[in-house]
């Protein structure tokens, strides 16, 4: 068992959804966190405020994580300035709302930027926060994907690609950077998050959460929540738990995105 309690955690894209979620799991269970984000400040600012609240230390963080060299700036002061990093969720992400058949739609720019943010942004962090675990001999780190690298659906074509990358990313991590550090991905299914309503329109998400429900074999649609149980176990319970792939909710539609 990886007891948290005392130790730093840097979650990216940590404002909203999944990875607000995440950082306040670990900040009652006595992890201090990072908040990353790139662009919703005051999400951020009242995410750490409610981190503070179970009497952990919190940040806040302001860095885009395709770019590589703001990224080692970020870990190597999180590391000056609370002494350790052992934990890190990525939960980061960028996507265009593209329809799958508009394949002229899917511009290059667009493709880079996905990728940037989802492969690349996501490797960069991790490089640059492995050599701060390994001090201490010990770190998890949890990947968020999505259950469309699966079934090649989801917002766009390319942020399924994305989301795929990362299945190959999580072997080779967890080959490279055992046994002292874990690294698994957690992929959810459609999660009733903002992401979804803001990229399809408050009233077709409200459709689409009924059909997907109505299809699941569990017969709702998974929150943020219901993730951050999973990523959280799989840091502080998974002690011989590597390299794997765990899919959070049960929809068979998949016809919306993933956050």
């Amino acid at each position: 068992m990886f007891d948290v309690k005392g130790k730093v955690a840097v979650v990216t894209g940590a404002a909203t959804g999944i990875g607000r979620a995440c950082a306040l799991q670990l900040a009652r269970a006595g992890c201090g966190v990072v908040v990353n984000y790139s662009r919703s400040e005051a999400e951020a600012r009242q995410t750490t405020r409610e981190v503070e609240s179970f009497g952990v230390p919190a940040v806040s963080w302001r860095c885009d994580i395709s770019v590589d060299k703001d990224v080692r700036v970020m870990m190597e002061r999180i590391a000056e300035d609370l002494g350790r990093i052992d934990v890190l969720v990525c939960c980061a992400g960028a996507t265009f709302f593209v329809p799958l058949r508009d394949l002229d739609g899917m511009s290059e720019d667009k493709w880079e930027r996905i990728l940037r943010v989802n492969v690349m942004g996501t490797f960069y962090c991790v490089r640059a926060a492995v050599p701060y675990m390994r001090q201490h001999k010990r770190g998890a780190i949890v990947l968020i994907g999505s259950r469309v690298a699966l079934n090649g659906l989801g917002s766009s074509i390319a942020y399924a690609a994305s989301k795929g990358a990362l299945v190959t990313l999580t072997q080779s991590l967890a080959r490279i950077l055992g046994p002292e550090i874990t690294v698994n991905l957690v992929s959810p299914g459609a999660v009733d998050t903002r992401w979804n309503a803001d990229g399809l329109g408050a009233e077709r998400w409200e459709e689409e959460k009924k059909k997907i429900a109505g299809a699941s074999a569990l017969g709702r649609i998974s929150t943020a929540e219901d993730v951050a149980d999973v990523v959280v176990s799989m840091i502080t319970r998974g002690d011989m738990v590597t390299a794997q792939h765990i899919i959070v909710g049960a929809d068979e539609l998949g016809s919306s995105d993933s956050r």
